[in-house]
């Protein structure tokens, strides 16, 4: 069983899979044309001393696999900070995109209580899924999962895990870095995790 952002992951570095998804299931990340801010995301992460192992970008949820060095912070406000980054590019590019309905939509579901905060839109579900991998034949499994999800019925993005752009499937069939530099999760068993780095 997944396990939600509700139970607060007790660790400060691991190996992870954790998925999260847009507001209801929306196409939120394909209507913003957003993969990009994905991307970024991934590339601050890198910087502050984790490693993206594996990950693909659906229309409307994000399947990563990543290795978290020990920090300052928790694993879930490094998640959280990251969601809301990219909630903020998300609405802008909504904006611009005139998509008035859609944002009236998201507007309309933010609670009275987040929007004393200031919050203006519902971009995510409020929880995360995670699972930590305790084993990297676990976390080749999991790997095999996210490479399948844009072949799968319910999406029939492509023919074949590595003709997705936006995934990981190609660089561990070829060796070959795409979009994303990643670090391939055979390499973490001679990777210490245990540094403490700067929050």
């Amino acid at each position: 069983m997944i396990m939600p952002t509700r139970k607060t992951i007790p660790h400060k570095s691991g190996v992870y899979f954790i998925t999260f998804t847009c507001y209801k299931w929306l196409c939120l990340i394909e209507k913003a044309k957003a993969y990009d801010t994905v991307y970024k995301w991934f590339d601050y992460l890198k910087s502050r001393g984790h490693y993206i192992n594996g990950y693909v970008i659906m229309p409307n949820h994000i399947h990563l696999l990543v290795s978290f060095t020990e920090t300052n912070q928790s694993i879930n406000t490094i998640i959280g900070n990251g969601k809301r980054f990219m909630a903020y590019e998300l609405i802008k590019r909504l904006l611009l995109a005139r998509e008035f309905n859609l944002l009236n939509e998201l507007a309309s579901k933010v609670k009275t209580k987040s929007r004393l905060n200031k919050k203006l839109h519902v971009v995510w579900e409020n929880s995360f899924d995670w699972k930590e991998c305790r084993s990297i034949d676990f976390a080749i499994q999991k790997l095999d999962y996210i490479h399948k999800n844009p072949c799968s019925k319910r999406w029939e993005l492509c023919n074949h895990p590595d003709d997705y752009m936006h995934s990981s499937a190609c660089y561990y069939k070829t060796g070959k870095q795409g979009i994303c530099q990643l670090t391939n999760i055979l390499e973490m068993e001679d990777i210490s995790l245990s540094q403490t780095l700067s929050g």
